[in-house]
C-alpha cells in the first residue's frame, strides 16, 4: 500500500520533469522606460527615457500632432543597448501648454526649448531622430552645434522645397502669404479627429493593423482649451523653415553625419520626393523607402528599429 501511494506521489513530479525540456523558454524583460519632467524655463518638459545611461544617446524628435508616445514601442526596442530620450515639445503630450498669449510658439522657440533640455539632463553627444516637425527642430539644434550629433536618423521629415510642393501644403502657403483669421479657419480642419485619423492611416497597407490607441491619445490633447491655437500659431511659423533648408543642406555636405533613411513612401504631407534630395548632399548615406504612409513607425515600426540598430552599432562609437 505504501509502495502504491509513493509511485503516486512522484508522478506529478515526473510529468513535470519530463515536460521541462518542451517548455517555451521564459522572455527577456524588456527594458524598462522612465517617465519623467524636467523644468525648462519655466515649462515642465516632459521626457521618456531608457537604457544605459552610459551608452550612446539616441534623442527621439516626434512630429505633429502626436508626441513622444508615438516612440512608445521604438524605445524598448532600442534602449538594450543604447540610451534613448523622447521629450514632448511645450504644447504637446504631457509637456506644458501655456497660451499663445503666454509662449511665442515658433519652431526657433521650440528648438531653444530642446536645446536646453538636451542641456538641463546632460546629453553631451546624441543621434538624432527626425520625424515631420522634429526635422526643423532637430536641423536647427544639430546646424547650430555639428559637433555633437553622431548621426541622424530622418524619417518622413523635410529639408528640401522637394516635398512641399504637393496639393496638402497649399491652404498652409497661402497662410503663411497672409495670416488673416479666414485663412486660419480654413485650417482647422486639419485638428479635426477625422483628419488625426487620416494622418495615421492614409497610405497604409493594412488600416486594421493601425491601433486607435494612437488617435485616442492625440485627439484629446489637441481639443484642450486654448491648443487649436497654439497648432495655427506653428502652421504659420512652419514657413520659417522653407529659407533655412540652404543653411541646413550646407550643414549636411560641410559635416557629412552618417545618416540613415527610414521614409513611409505612401505619406501624403511628405511624399518621398522629399526623401531623395538628401542623396546630393549625403555622402554616408543609407535609403530605405517603407510602403506606407505618414507615420510609419505604427506598420513597420520592427523593421526601422532592426535598421536603426544595424546602423547605429556600425555608426556609432561607444
Amino acid at each position: 500500500m505504501f509502495a502504491k501511494t509513493a509511485r503516486k506521489s512522484w508522478l506529478p513530479v515526473l510529468i513535470a520533469l519530463v515536460a521541462a525540456p518542451l517548455s517555451a523558454p521564459s522572455k527577456a524583460a524588456e527594458p524598462a522606460i522612465r517617465y519623467r519632467t524636467v523644468e525648462v524655463d519655466g515649462l515642465e518638459i516632459f521626457y521618456r527615457e531608457a537604457g544605459p545611461a552610459d551608452a550612446p544617446t539616441v534623442l527621439l524628435l516626434h512630429g505633429f500632432p502626436t508626441s513622444s508616445h508615438m516612440f512608445r514601442d521604438l524605445i524598448p526596442r532600442l534602449a538594450e543597448k543604447y540610451h534613448v530620450v523622447a521629450p514632448d515639445y511645450p504644447g504637446y503630450g504631457y509637456s506644458s501648454a501655456p497660451s499663445v498669449e503666454e509662449f511665442d510658439y515658433t519652431f526657433d522657440n521650440l528648438a531653444g526649448v530642446v536645446t536646453r533640455f538636451i542641456d538641463k539632463v546632460g546629453l553631451e553627444r546624441y543621434s538624432l531622430y527626425l520625424m515631420d516637425y522634429g526635422a526643423p527642430v532637430g536641423f536647427r539644434i544639430a546646424a547650430a552645434a555639428p559637433e555633437r550629433v553622431d548621426s541622424l536618423i530622418i524619417q518622413n521629415g523635410n529639408a528640401y522645397d522637394e516635398g512641399i510642393d504637393n496639393e496638402f501644403w497649399a491652404p498652409v502657403k497661402k497662410y503663411w502669404a497672409d495670416r488673416s483669421p479666414v485663412n486660419g479657419d480654413a485650417l482647422r480642419s486639419l485638428l479635426t479627429l477625422d483628419a488625426t485619423k487620416w494622418q495615421y492611416t492614409h497610405g497604409v497597407r493594412d488600416v486594421e493593423a493601425i491601433s486607435p490607441d494612437t488617435w485616442d491619445h492625440v485627439q484629446p490633447l489637441l481639443d484642450r482649451h486654448g491648443n487649436q491655437e497654439i497648432q495655427l500659431a506653428l502652421f504659420y511659423s512652419y514657413g520659417s523653415n522653407p529659407p533655412l533648408y540652404p543653411q541646413w543642406q550646407e550643414y549636411l555636405r560641410t559635416h557629412q553625419p552618417p545618416t540613415l533613411i527610414v521614409w513611409g513612401k505612401n505619406d501624403a504631407i511628405f511624399p518621398d520626393a522629399g526623401a531623395y534630395p538628401y542623396k546630393r548632399d549625403l555622402k554616408d548615406l543609407e535609403f530605405h523607402l517603407f510602403d506606407t504612409g505618414h507615420f510609419a513607425l505604427e506598420e513597420d515600426g520592427a523593421e526601422i528599429a532592426r535598421m536603426m540598430r544595424d546602423f547605429l552599432d556600425r555608426k556609432v562609437s561607444r
